[in-house]
């Protein structure tokens, strides 16, 4: 694998830094944050919660029991459970060891988790009992299974060191290639998302009830549902996959949510199925919305019968969100909003061997971010032509193609690469 994306002043693997123990351990170990409720997990008439000394104690046992099974740090570790409880602490658990977890819709075939677990080279599958994949599984990748985790292990293996640069995770997505591409993440991706907790797109507070519509398998679920609320102390809920689309404004009213995130999606099957204006909104200040275009009409509608903003961002799996409106960033209908603070973007041509240097206001190319953001990729496993071909001098170009206007709103054009 190349490491050509990695930031030019990190020839190192940079200071100590974990992703889960940022995320948990710090709010654990404080006396004042550890009995406040990080994670609840909503399915039906059941909430599992869990306070973020509790989701800490979770999180470290499951750490050690991973290593306690043989694994060693620098493993990937693929998941392929149902959305759950069970697969947040899988992952963060496996950060805390110093594995690679590989996230993975549980919907895969058997033949797409072989695929995965072959290209990524995974020491192990974690899965359901009722999944037989062992006859399709390549002969150095093991299952385990999430029972075994949750008993306390025999011994107790140390926690390894892990640096700002080192490997997080390894997300699959499937860009614009017949195969998925494995996009690795290492550690200080969590520093790189600091941009999007503030008045430019999600405005967390640590009181925050946070409350993301997706599943665990998607890198949107993982950062913003969980990553971001819990860098700020705040409450994440979840809630278990098929949803009735008319449930989700009572939900919000009975947890009290503050900022809600799905995609457009959603939010337009809540307005036409449901009854915002019936529940209790009060707490919500605003929802979040990715993924996806938003429409200017359902933004319009939620507005005058939810009574708060949808802010739009767009995003990237290399990248995350980076381009967003919010609370400082005023919404206009048809722009996802523009650069966070402390984020470089740029349009440049469409043609590869045109000079690098940004394109003026109003002309469309493709859409870039500098490759001094903290919050961007080390590089694709395994896929040295295709990251090749996303660099452009001190840039990296996704699909997107876009303009940015004189006041630095950036309008979608569509994709490149479809």
């Amino acid at each position: 694998m190349t490491v050509a994306l990695t930031r030019a002043d990190a020839s190192t693997r940079g200071e100590p830094f974990n992703l889960a123990r940022a995320c948990l351990e710090t709010h654990a170990a404080d006396p004042h944050t550890a009995p406040r409720l990080a994670f609840s997990f909503v399915d039906g008439e059941r909430v599992q919660r869990w306070s973020y000394a509790e989701a800490w104690a979770t999180v470290e046992r499951t750490a050690r029991t991973l290593l306690a099974a043989g694994l060693a740090p620098g493993d990937r570790l693929v998941i392929l459970l149902p959305h759950s409880p069970a697969y947040a602490f899988a992952f963060f658990g496996a950060v805390a060891a110093g594995l690679v977890p590989v996230p993975a819709s549980p919907q895969l075939t058997a033949a797409e988790a072989a695929f995965v677990a072959a290209d990524a080279e995974a020491a192990a599958l974690l899965t359901t009992r009722d999944r037989d994949l062992d006859a399709t599984l390549p002969a150095h990748c093991r299952v385990l299974h999430p029972d075994a985790l949750d008993a306390p292990p025999a011994s107790r293996p140390p926690l390894p060191t892990t640096y700002a640069e080192d490997a997080a995770y390894l997300q699959y997505t499937s860009g614009t290639t017949a195969r998925p591409k494995g996009v690795l993440h290492a550690h200080r991706v969590l520093r790189g998302r600091a941009p999007m907790h503030g008045d430019a797109w999600q405005a967390l507070r640590p009181d925050d009830v946070t409350l993301h519509a997706g599943a665990l398998n998607w890198s949107y679920t993982l950062g913003v549902g969980l990553m971001d609320p819990w860098s700020v102390g705040a409450h994440a809920v979840l809630v278990a996959a098929g949803l009735d689309p008319a449930a989700w404004p009572p939900l919000l009213a009975r947890e009290r949510v503050t900022v809600f995130a799905a995609v457009p999606t959603v939010f337009r099957q809540l307005l036409k199925y449901g009854r915002p204006e019936d529940a209790d909104l009060s707490a919500l200040r605003h929802g979040l919305c990715a993924g996806e275009p938003l429409p200017p009409a359902v933004a319009a509608e939620w507005r005058a019968r939810a009574g708060s903003e949808l802010y739009e961002s767009l995003g990237m799996t290399e990248v995350s969100t980076y381009v967003s409106s919010g609370p400082a960033v005023p919404p206009r209908p048809g722009s996802p909003g523009h650069a966070q603070p402390g984020r470089r973007v740029a349009v440049l041509a469409d043609d590869p061997t045109a000079p690098d240097d940004p394109l003026p206001p109003g002309v469309a190319g493709l859409l870039a971010v500098h490759r001094s953001d903290p919050g961007l990729m080390l590089g694709y496993w395994r896929r040295p032509d295709e990251e090749a071909a996303v660099l452009r001098g001190e840039w990296v170009v996704g699909g997107d193609r876009a303009t940015i206007d004189a006041d630095g709103y950036v309008w979608f054009q569509g994709r490149a690469d479809d």
